[in-house]
C-alpha cells in the first residue's frame, strides 16, 4: 500500500502560480505512475495530468496544456504539479494518485486526501 499526502494549495489571483506537492510513503514509489486529478464543487473528479514511472512520459488534459507541468523525483518519493497562468475555472480540490499510466480514475488505486486550490478573478 502507498500513502499519499498533498500540499501547496491555497488562494491565488488569476494569472498567478502555485506548485502542488505530493509526498508518498509505503511501497516503492518508482513502481507507480502518478497522476493529478481535480474536483470542483458539483462536478465529477477529472483527470489533470499523469507521469510515467521513469518520468519520461507525461500527458495532460487539454484545458491545462501549456500551463501545468507534472514532474517527479523518485529519489525523494515526491510528485509535483506546477500550475501557471491560473484561471478561476482551475478552482477545485486537487488529488494526487498512484497507479498505472492513464487518464481515468480506474487507472489509479491509491489517493491522497486532496488540497484546495482557489483562483480569484
Amino acid at each position: 500500500q502507498v500513502q499519499l499526502v498533498e500540499s501547496g494549495g491555497g488562494l491565488v489571483q488569476a494569472g498567478g502560480s502555485l506548485r502542488l506537492s505530493c509526498a508518498t510513503s509505503g511501497r516503492i514509489f518508482s513502481n507507480y505512475a502518478m497522476g493529478w486529478f481535480r474536483q470542483a464543487p458539483g462536478k465529477e473528479r477529472e483527470f489533470v495530468a499523469t507521469i510515467s514511472l521513469s518520468g519520461v512520459r507525461t500527458a495532460y488534459t487539454d484545458s491545462v496544456k501549456g500551463r501545468f507541468t507534472i514532474s517527479r523525483d523518485n529519489a525523494k518519493n515526491m510528485v509535483y504539479l506546477q500550475m501557471n497562468s491560473l484561471k478561476p475555472e482551475d478552482t477545485a480540490v486537487y488529488y494526487c494518485a498512484a497507479g498505472s499510466y492513464g487518464s481515468t480514475r480506474r487507472d489509479y488505486y491509491a489517493w491522497g486526501q486532496g488540497t484546495q486550490v482557489t483562483v480569484s478573478s
